[in-house]
């Protein structure tokens, strides 16, 4: 196939979307993943074996053994089946997945893909300060597909300082419409967390996307349903403002590797750092990575 007849099917397979009521199919899923009958066992096993999913690293790798197409979903690994890079300036990948993008932020603009930019203070939701202090850092962009692990961890340690959620569209996130559809992470949901760290900050943008039906942190718990109109911010200053479900006024700290987060389905992991951090040099565009591999050092 060429690349014209590529570029082609790409965008035909994006803008077909478009008049489908995301939002809608979306929260159907959201309802029938959390069901459990008598078709949840068939739908697991046909979903596992379409998509070559690898049960040998859960802590429950008998499939019969999840009562709900969530659950089997958002399933826990066992603690040694993702070592997590341990130098002080290591980086670790936040999830399994394939890196979408790679590199440096410049100017306050991130590539997406073929020549393509976007904005960082929109993906940001509009935070300048955040915008100021990142806009010449570094990110990466890591794509879940339906087959991989769907909790999400920490690249580095840090300290929660302000969660943002941002609604939009909830286009795929897949490789043909990263690549046909301009601004794509700027137009999708998304939820956005800041954490200060010895290296300075780092924001994890969650972006949304069909049949991602719901965005969890582990502090908040579920964020996305319900839908909103406009964007909202929690702030996380310090330990006088954090307070968790049982009164203890700790700040939020998450160690690298912690569990921060989960797609309740396949999306798109973006981390964003200040700190001029190095990446690996033989990780490149397309590359599959694991949870906890290295991925580069802070400076």
């Amino acid at each position: 196939m060429s690349d014209t007849e590529a570029s082609l099917l790409d965008y035909l397979k994006t803008y077909a979307l478009h008049p489908l009521p995301q939002h809608a199919l979306t929260r159907a899923v959201y309802w029938l993943t959390r069901q459990e009958s008598a078709l949840t066992p068939k739908a697991i096993r046909k979903f596992a074996s379409v998509f070559d999913v690898d049960m040998n690293d859960a802590i429950e790798p008998d499939l019969a053994k999840y009562r709900t197409f969530n659950e089997f979903f958002t399933r826990a690994l066992k603690p040694e089946a993702r070592p997590i890079a341990s130098g002080d300036a290591d980086i670790a990948s936040p999830a399994d997945g394939k890196v979408s993008a790679i590199g440096n932020i410049a100017d306050a603009r991130i590539f997406q893909a073929k020549g393509r930019d976007y904005s960082l203070l929109s993906l940001l939701g509009g935070d300048g300060a955040a915008t100021e202090r990142l806009g010449n850092g570094r990110f990466t962009t890591i794509y879940l597909s339906p087959r991989d692990y769907h909790r999400l961890h920490m690249p580095l340690s840090g300290r929660l300082i302000k969660q943002t959620h941002v609604p939009g569209r909830l286009f795929s996130v897949g490789p043909h419409t990263v690549r046909a559809l301009p601004d794509l992470f700027n137009r999708n949901e998304r939820v956005i967390a800041q954490f200060e760290t010895e290296h300075g900050l780092m924001a994890l943008v969650l972006v949304g996307a069909m049949n991602v039906a719901a965005i969890e942190t582990v502090w908040h718990g579920l964020v996305t349903p319900p839908q909103r109109s406009s964007i909202s911010h929690i702030d996380y200053p310090g330990a006088d403002a954090v307070a968790d479900a049982t009164g203890d006024n700790s700040a939020i700290e998450l160690a690298r590797g912690a569990e921060m987060g989960r797609f309740n389905m396949g999306s798109t992991i973006i981390v964003l750092l200040e700190n001029p951090a190095v990446w690996r040099s033989d990780i490149q565009s397309g590359d599959a990575v694991r949870m906890g591999q290295l991925l580069g050092e802070t400076r």
